[in-house]
């Protein structure tokens, strides 16, 4: 292939250090370059950002892909060793020939035959350079760890953010320090962490208010008429409407008498969040019974009573159904929740594992709709910014919407569609990005891919991230612990990164048993699976 220089006139003179010249462009497309290496040119590997300059700026990529042209078996003379680079942005320079602050896009792209480099230390500092926006530190960089890796803190939160990795990659240590990063210079933040495997409890210390069933308020009031069906009428079969409508008109007139005689009452709907008591429900599904011209066809009320007396004197949802919450302390339970005021704590962390599987979807559907309708109906001119961490989150927005509950599933969806608006930032967290809705996951602006093995996983992954971040993917599988490749909108550039090490006090809890060292003596006991069984029993955990 020969060489055509685009220009005759010289690039501006810039001066470096030991900026050794690595080879030269032969091809130009609209967002990348293919360049011929010289032979024995070093620091030219996938993943490094290259120097290329042009009249009037330095312009760098990164190299995607290298390949050997008319390879033999042994290396000859006539081998050529091209690679192929993705434009990353540029650094203009002044009129004494010094690069400014590097910024994304490129206004002139390099001319055939025009000189190729590999970025040095400073020049990297350019490419990754702190914004001039808030940022925090999570890490340093790939290509330098003496460079430290920035987020820009209002477009990671703002705009949705994921993280992605399959178990042992280090994900939810990811989570926890982001999340640290954040507030440790944000104190009066509002974070709201749905943690289904108890993770997360030690990971925040003090500034958390851990909410687990033991101690969590949540009552069936809170529920709208979609998700009260779904804990207490049948979902097939042919009663099914029949208790849907039953349901629904003695959950209004229960709602309308708890508030009381002589109030405007027009408001009050199905869905209202308004007290109302479960002995009123049965109490006017009983007289409405009463005046059914035909027994026979009471089938839908005694299903609807039997459900609801057997729920309500369920120990286990007593956090739900406990008689002592007929009280309207909807305010209690947001400021709880929210961190309004923050008071130290600005991270809730909801313990959703101890919760009965039968009702997790609703407990989970009913905390992220109560946040979103709370920012909905602010005022604009108080609000304030709330953040929400979905763990697992392919359980609740699968890629397959039949497998979800649907009003969690429509609520997350609503809030990553809609929750900037009213300041309501989403992260989604999952070991299974396959298993996750491809709509949900593109309105998340920000990504972090940790090591993945499984191919469709990674395609999934390919898919999702933008043309400039391609050929980082190829490093996904070989990724180290606790290392991530960052793209979009928080991060300057497309970058691979190694998150910074947490101290052992703050990392999220491991689930995995330590069998070598449990297993090294005899040192189970009766009393052991004694207190077991009574723990068992009595619902308790630690």
């Amino acid at each position: 292939m020969s060489t055509l220089h685009a220009i005759d006139e010289k690039p501006l003179p810039i001066r470096r250090a030991g900026a050794a010249k690595a080879g030269h462009v032969i091809a130009v497309s609209g967002s990348s370059v293919t360049a011929i290496l010289k032979s024995g040119a070093e620091g030219i590997r996938i993943g490094s950002i290259v120097r290329m300059p042009t009249l009037a700026s330095d312009v760098f990529g990164m190299v995607v892909s290298l390949k050997a042209e008319n390879a033999q078996a042994e290396i000859s003379p006539a081998e050529k060793h091209l690679a192929e680079i993705q434009l990353l942005g540029e650094c203009l320079r002044d009129k004494s020939g010094m690069p400014r602050g590097f910024q994304r896009g490129v206004s002139m792209h390099p001319g055939l035959g025009m000189d190729l480099f590999a970025a040095t230390h400073d020049e990297l500092g350019l490419v990754y350079a702190r914004p001039k926006a808030a940022t925090v530190r999570i890490g340093a960089i790939h290509q330098d760890e003496t460079l430290p890796a920035f987020v820009s803190t209002d477009d990671l939160l703002g705009k949705h953010f994921a993280v992605l990795g399959v178990t042992g990659s280090g994900k939810s240590c990811a989570v926890a320090l982001i999340l640290r990063a954040v507030l440790d210079q944000n104190p009066g933040g509002h974070v709201v962490l749905l943690d289904s495997h108890n993770e997360y409890s030690t990971a925040f210390g003090d500034r958390a208010e851990l909410i687990s069933p033991s101690n969590l308020q949540l009552p069936y009031w809170l529920l709208n008429f979609e998700e009260i069906v779904s804990v207490f009428a049948s979902r097939t079969g042919d009663t099914m409407e029949a208790e849907h409508a039953v349901l629904k008109a003695a959950i209004v007139e229960s709602k309308r008498k708890f508030a009381g005689a002589g109030k405007e009452l027009d408001y009050v709907t199905v869905d209202t969040p308004v007290p109302f008591r479960l002995g009123d429900v049965l109490r006017s599904i009983d007289a409405a019974m009463g005046r059914l011209e035909k027994p026979e066809n009471n089938a839908a009320y005694l299903r609807l009573k039997a459900r609801i007396e057997a729920l309500s004197n369920d120990r286990r949802f007593a956090f739900m159904f406990s008689g002592l919450m007929v009280r309207d302390n909807l305010v209690d339970i947001l400021s709880r929740i929210l961190r309004m005021p923050v008071e130290r704590k600005p991270i809730t962390i909801f313990d959703i594992s101890g919760i009965p599987s039968e009702i997790t979807d609703v407990v989970v559907s009913v905390l992220c709709r109560t946040l979103f309708d709370f920012a909905l109906w602010s005022d604009r001119a108080r609000a304030m910014p709330i953040l929400l961490v979905c763990e697992e989150a392919h359980r609740y927005v699968p890629r397959d919407d039949s497998q979800a509950f649907g009003p969690t599933g429509r609520v997350i969806a609503t809030i990553a569609r809609e929750g900037r608006k009213y300041g309501v930032g989403l992260c989604l967290v999952s070991q299974r990005p396959s298993e996750l809705s491809a709509t949900i996951l593109s309105q998340c602006n920000t990504l972090f891919a940790l090591r993945m093995s499984n191919e469709r996983d990674c395609n999934f992954v390919r898919n999702a991230l933008p043309d400039s971040a391609i050929g980082l993917l190829g490093a996904l599988p070989a990724l180290r612990t606790r290392e991530a490749i960052a793209v979009g909108e928080g991060v300057t550039v497309p970058m691979r990164l190694a998150f910074d090490e947490l101290d052992p006090q703050w990392r999220p809890k491991n689930g995995t048993p330590p069998f070598s060292h449990a297993w090294q003596q005899d040192s189970a006991s009766r009393e052991f699976i004694t207190d077991t069984i009574e723990r068992w029993r009595k619902q308790l955990r630690d």
